[in-house]
């Protein structure tokens, strides 16, 4: 079962969906249509939708936000400026957890709804005072800084599609303490392939006489 992965109904094109419920728009979403990406941008979103923590996440733009794309710029503000992230009914969007399940996008917002006691409309991204962010315009696009409102207990935001000091550095520290932990983990493996030879330190032997 994978999370946030989808399709436009009627074409059968493939997209991610980043928000499931649009804010003050419940019966609208925001996907990422991934047919008109280069393949370096492609890999790094399905690597990315394909992880743990993305898949742990309610909204995977939560999860774009502090991704980095090969060329080291934001996923989320890139995607949002290059015109990649689109706004749909989510009527008009299926999702497609496995090969053999499809689920319309306004009836999966719906159970989800119900098994949080709450209305869809209350599903939309909430910002760092716990209250709706204002309804996105009329544009195909949502503006960046409504989509960097924060939604999984992170502080951090966007605005101006310039990220914050502060989301970087902790970036930077999640990206130090995974790249370390992979280190080891290669470590780990290369020792059982081919276990390190201790050097034998070198006597020195007495020349007989």
């Amino acid at each position: 079962m994978l999370k946030h992965v989808g399709r436009i109904s009627k074409n059968k094109r493939k997209i991610i969906v980043a928000y499931k419920v649009l804010p003050g728009e419940p019966d609208y979403c925001v996907v990422i249509t991934t047919e008109n990406l280069d393949a370096g941008d492609h890999d790094t979103l399905m690597q990315t939708v394909e992880s743990a923590t993305a898949q742990e996440a309610d909204e995977f733009a939560s999860v774009m936000m502090r991704t980095s794309l090969s060329d080291g710029s934001n996923m989320l503000a890139r995607f949002h400026t290059t015109g990649k992230m689109v706004k749909v009914k989510t009527s008009d969007v299926e999702m497609t957890p496995n090969r053999n399940s499809t689920i319309n996008l306004s009836e999966l917002n719906e159970v989800i709804a119900q098994q949080r006691g709450v209305t869809v409309a209350d599903l939309a991204v909430k910002g760092p005072d716990g209250k709706t962010v204002a309804p996105a315009n009329s544009e195909p696009t949502i503006s960046a800084s409504d989509m960097a409102a924060e939604t999984a207990g992170t502080t951090a935001t966007v605005a101006d599609d310039v990220i914050t000091d502060e989301a970087l550095a902790k970036k930077f520290r999640s990206d130090a303490d995974r790249l370390s932990k992979e280190a080891a983990e290669l470590r780990r493996q290369a020792e059982e392939l081919v276990p390190t030879k201790k050097k034998a330190s070198t006597k020195k032997t007495a020349q007989s006489v």
